[in-house]
């Protein structure tokens, strides 16, 4: 039997076809801590990860600052920036007067030249130590020699004995280069040696400001007459450059002129000093003199002429 309502199409909205409907798309649920996972995981990672990086580094640091605890005191110590210009005054001086030299003596003599005053210069240095007084390390002055500054003597001995120190600490510097010339045979030792004993008997002149004067004010500051008298004959005869006696001169003179005047300076005067004292001073001046004129006769060679 045929259905008279078979040929209506059916209503899409009825219950028969609303099963046949597809189903409304729905949004996926998230997983669950998906987004969470994605970006808070490495951040609890991360600081895991640092901490376990640091922790032999600080390990190792500390190792480090136990071991080497000094030297980190050292430099957190900021009084030694105070000593970096002295020991530049000191070694700066001292590679620019040995440049000097050397641009007329060659790099050789120049170099043993300058030792020799450091030699020289370091007798001061440690006299005045010696005595618990200040001192500075040496400045060297190119063409002029070098100059030690210190605290002031508290007697006229111990000036005496200070003045002294740079010309016996000399005479042991030339006494060195002759002995490497006796056992090697070369010239160029006599050389060293002779101009070393040379340098340090003129500087013993007794007058101010030589080594000399400040051991001649121990046993009568009126020797400074003579001396000065004896710079006047040698500086000719030894060609001395003009500005060398000038400055010496003006550093001199006015002692002289007050000891002319009956009023020497009083710190070199002999007040304090028994005879016995000034007797010694006398002995060592003698004998270091001696001993360089010695060490020059005997370091002198004869150069022989082509």
């Amino acid at each position: 039997m045929h259905d008279p309502n078979s040929n209506i199409p059916p209503n899409p909205y009825t219950r028969r076809w609303s099963a046949e409907r597809p189903p409304e798309p729905q949004e996926p649920e998230p997983a669950p801590d998906a987004i969470e996972g994605e970006y808070e995981a490495p951040r609890e990672q991360a600081p895991n990860k640092a901490l376990k990086a640091a922790g032999p580094a600080a390990v190792g640091i500390g190792v480090l600052l136990l071991k080497f605890k000094g030297l980190l005191l050292l430099l957190l110590n900021f009084k030694w920036l105070f000593f970096v210009p002295k020991l530049f005054l000191t070694f700066g001086t001292f590679f620019a007067s040995l440049w000097f030299y050397a641009l007329f003596f060659g790099w050789k003599f120049a170099l043993v030249f300058v030792l020799m005053i450091a030699a020289h210069e370091l007798g001061h240095y440690f006299a005045y130590r010696n005595y618990g007084l200040r001192a500075s390390l040496p400045t060297f002055i190119p063409g002029f020699g070098a100059l030690t500054v210190g605290g002031i003597p508290k007697t006229a001995e111990q000036s005496a004995y200070i003045s002294l120190a740079g010309p016996l600490t000399g005479l042991g510097a030339a006494a060195v280069c002759y002995g490497f010339g006796y056992a090697t045979h070369e010239p160029f030792w006599y050389a060293a040696a002779y101009v070393g004993a040379f340098l340090n008997l003129f500087n013993m002149l007794p007058i101010p400001p030589f080594d000399g004067g400040g051991i001649a004010a121990a046993i009568s500051p009126y020797i400074w007459i003579g001396g000065f008298v004896l710079f006047a004959i040698a500086a000719p005869l030894l060609h001395l450059p003009l500005i060398f006696v000038l400055v010496l001169g003006v550093l001199g003179l006015p002692r002289v002129i007050a000891v002319l005047r009956g009023r020497p300076d009083p710190a070199y005067a002999t007040a304090g000093l028994s005879a016995a004292q000034r007797i010694a001073i006398t002995l060592w001046y003698v004998g270091t003199a001696f001993g360089l004129v010695y060490l020059m006769n005997a370091s002198r060679i004869s150069v022989p002429h082509g």
